[in-house]
């Protein structure tokens, strides 16, 4: 039986004149979700939820989200709070749920004033531990901060820091069929550690593909989206789903 599973990232949720953009853009991407056939078994947001991690920035993303059905997993990013998150979503930083085909681990990569990630020896010893719990099912793990370079200088140089010990955790377990990452605001693919990492686009706005020169990329008018992980077995296939730019159906909640 095949398993759906949607990552989205990026949505930089703020409030004030400069809110509407970004709400948008998340409330479109949900309903697009909703109108998938079948549905995602469940959505993973894969970090900076929030633009600058305020309290009020978490209460209008739970307006946005309002009675959405579907089950939702939230990651922090570095435009996060972890506090803040905690106490509008309740659980902890990091965490792992079981599905019956799946399941999802989410890590949590922030460090406090800084745009680049850490997980620690801590989080890593625990990854280790959930890895080990299900050795048979596949694991999908949801981190905000890619852990290799992806050929952006700039954003090269605020990745997630410990990535190698990321690494070598995740090599010792043949049962990670992914991990979701964002920061980069772009689509992209790449090997690691024996398995495959997807970083999603942003569901607000793209950067751009600024490959050689360490400048900031900025940003371009490039279609918003999210991605779409079937888990079949062993096997797991990728689907990037065009948002803004679909002629698509869009679905209620």
């Amino acid at each position: 039986m095949t398993s759906y599973i949607a990552q989205l990232s990026d949505s930089h949720l703020t409030t004030g004149p400069l809110g509407g953009g970004p709400a948008a853009g998340l409330q479109l991407a949900l309903a697009r979700v909703m109108a998938l056939d079948p549905r995602p078994d469940c959505v993973v947001v894969t970090g900076d939820l929030t633009d600058h991690g305020l309290e009020e920035e978490y209460r209008a993303l739970q307006e946005v989200i309002g009675d959405f059905p579907l089950p939702l997993h939230l990651t922090t990013g570095n435009h996060d709070d972890r506090d803040a998150m905690v106490k509008a979503f309740g659980g902890d930083p990091y965490y792992s749920v079981d599905y019956p085909g799946f399941t999802v681990v989410a890590l949590d990569s922030l460090i406090p004033g800084s745009p680049a990630g850490r997980l620690g020896g801590e989080q890593l010893e625990w990854l280790d531990r959930t890895l080990s719990a299900r050795p048979e099912v596949p694991a999908l793990i949801g981190v905000h901060h890619p852990p290799l370079a992806i050929g952006i200088p700039f954003l090269d140089g605020m990745r997630l820091l410990d990535g190698e010990e990321l690494r070598e955790v995740v090599t010792a377990h043949d049962n990670v069929a992914r991990i979701m990452a964002g920061h980069v605001h772009r689509p992209i693919t790449a090997g690691f550690a024996g398995t495959i990492v997807t970083v999603a686009p942003s569901t607000w706005r793209q950067a751009g593909l600024l490959l050689n020169s360490d400048a900031p990329p900025g940003y371009v008018a490039e279609p918003t989206g999210f991605l779409l992980h079937l888990v079949d077995g062993p096997d797991c296939v990728t689907h990037t789903v065009q948002v803004s730019h679909a002629g698509a159906l869009l679905g209620a909640y």
